[in-house]
């Protein structure tokens, strides 16, 4: 069986897909067809005879197994073009943006487009090219990095063959899913075919600034004519102005001169009628004398200094956290609830259960896993914080899985331990790190950023930040804000003082998802189990 036709001199070749009669036992039921038709072919060509009928059989086969395929799975379909066959490409839905096999004036070859890497990506980055114009690929090899609204992933070959042409290169920003970012052939030889190959709908982004530069030279005659028409529209000056301003000496006597400046008079707009017109003291008291003084000018204000400043521009992560958070504080009504937590019993444990880790060669349980494991297993007692809004009903998770704040270099990323209630601590402290690590390398996956029900926020350990008040991850209803731990002097039950170590966590709370009964609830279940840690490992 066949999914894409494509001719080479006299002689129709299929690329073969017989592979899918294996994974899809429906379209069996035509290899018989398909087989017939290779011998049809075959025999034409023996005796010479036209290709037409062969070809019309072809393109009729083809629609057969498109028709069933579209009616038997809901994988989509794509595009596929050639010089005689235009139909629907036997082809998943993911690779529709990843690749497309053309045949048009040149070599057949696969048009590798801008892959859709997440739920909600509707447009990416490429960040890097791994692989040059020329370079031979192989299945698995990374061709580029990939940016998109959640991190920036590897885009790997699907097939053998040569890096013809790159349409979009390193830095280009906003292709839309599904346009075409570089082009594969099979042969080496076929690479010198497309030097100067362009995409027919469509383009990179690289070629904006040209038309932004286009755009400017337009408005440039514009502003020379408009520079022109207002030195004609300008008044000629008077004759006895000019005389002035092209030569700045007043001839005036020193009586003269001092009445003109106790008055505030330019001696400039003056006539003198003294010897060779020399402005004297007579001049100045006439012209003062006849009310036309003018007043004095104030002096022209300094211009203020620019700003100096850097524009940094924006990444695609730091563009949808933004749009995130602002969708979130906009159309999500939140209210805070704070509880302060001792955490001496907790400290006490952490340091035994560390000393134990040390001993096996394990990794560290930090302060934040504890706190991992209280709000999951608060969760369990408290379903309904584990939830999200839907304008027709409210949905209640039955998975416990928590998102992670990381701060990075890129911007914030929010990885998620999954089952989290139903994990140890050292297999939270094994995930949460590991994660990190990959955050830090922006190195996740999709599947390790998706699919939380609850975030919880630590600015506590890293940054010394005693309280605060976060904003809600959407689609989920609560996020939990940690600050930092600090020794305060208390009461103790003998009614003297000692000293103890608290922390102050905040829930944010969606208020239409979670009542403010049932956030105080789950902070007390969340306080029970950081007070006595002793429960989260039972």
């Amino acid at each position: 069986m066949a999914h894409c036709l494509r001719i080479s001199g006299a002689r129709l070749r299929f690329i073969s897909s017989s592979s899918l009669t294996s994974r899809f036992p429906y379209i069996r039921g035509l290899d018989a067809i398909h087989e017939k038709l290779l011998f049809e072919e075959d025999h034409a060509l023996k005796h010479k005879k036209a290709m037409s009928g062969v070809i019309d059989k072809r393109t009729s086969h083809h629609h057969q197994i498109s028709s069933l395929w579209n009616r038997e799975t809901s994988w989509g379909h794509a595009r596929c073009f050639g010089d005689h066959l235009e139909g629907n490409c036997l082809l998943p839905r993911n690779a529709l943006s990843s690749r497309q096999i053309s045949s048009t004036t040149v070599s057949l070859h696969q048009e590798i487009g801008m892959p859709s890497l997440s739920p909600t990506m509707t447009q990416g980055n490429i960040a890097k090219w791994r692989k040059r114009e020329g370079d031979q690929v192989a299945p698995g090899d990374v061709l580029c990095e990939i940016e998109t609204d959640k991190a920036t992933l590897e885009m790997e070959a699907m097939e053998e063959g040569f890096l013809a042409k790159i349409l979009c290169g390193d830095g280009s920003k906003d292709i839309p899913v599904g346009q075409p970012i570089a082009i594969v052939v099979e042969s080496e030889e076929e690479i010198a075919e497309f030097k100067d190959y362009k995409v027919a709908a469509g383009g990179a982004s690289s070629s904006s600034p040209p038309k932004k530069e286009a755009a400017l030279k337009e408005e440039a005659p514009k502003d020379e004519s408009a520079k022109s028409s207002s030195n004609q529209s300008a008044p000629e000056l008077p004759k006895s102005e000019q005389t002035v301003s092209a030569n700045d000496r007043v001839f005036a006597s020193p009586a003269a001169r001092k009445i003109a400046e106790e008055n505030n008079v330019s001696l400039t707009n003056l006539q003198g009628t003294g010897p060779n017109r020399r402005i004297i003291e007579a001049d100045v008291e006439e012209f003062l004398g006849s009310g036309t003084a003018v007043a004095p000018q104030k002096p022209s204000e300094k211009p203020i200094q620019s700003l100096d400043f850097t524009d940094i521009p924006n990444t695609q992560i730091r563009r949808i956290t933004a749009q995130r958070l602002l969708l979130s504080k906009q159309t999500i009504p939140h209210y805070y609830l704070t509880v302060d937590t001792q955490v001496d019993s907790l400290l006490a444990l952490r340091s035994k259960l560390n000393n134990l880790q040390e001993a096996s060669s394990g990794k560290r349980i930090s302060i934040n896993d504890f706190v991992l494991k209280a709000a999951a297993m608060a969760l369990r007692k408290v379903p309904e914080c584990n939830s999200s809004w839907n304008d027709d009903y409210i949905r209640q998770f039955h998975n416990v899985n928590i998102s992670v704040a990381v701060q990075t270099d890129f911007g914030l990323l929010v990885p998620v331990v999954r089952d989290a209630d139903k994990k140890g601590l050292a297999a939270i402290a094994d995930d949460v790190k590991t994660l990190a690590d990959k955050a830090k390398k922006n190195s996740l996956k999709p599947t390790d950023y998706e699919g939380g029900t609850f975030t919880v926020s630590n600015l506590g350990g890293p940054f010394g930040v005693k309280q605060f008040c976060a904003i809600i991850n959407p689609p989920q209803a609560c996020i939990l804000a940690v600050g930092t731990t600090d020794k305060r002097v208390v009461r103790d039950l003998d009614g003297g003082f000692t000293t103890s170590t608290y922390m102050s966590v905040t829930l944010s709370c969606d208020h239409r998802v979670v009542d403010g009964a049932i956030g105080a609830r789950w902070l007390g279940a969340f306080k029970s189990y950081i007070e006595d840690p002793v429960t989260l490992i039972l």
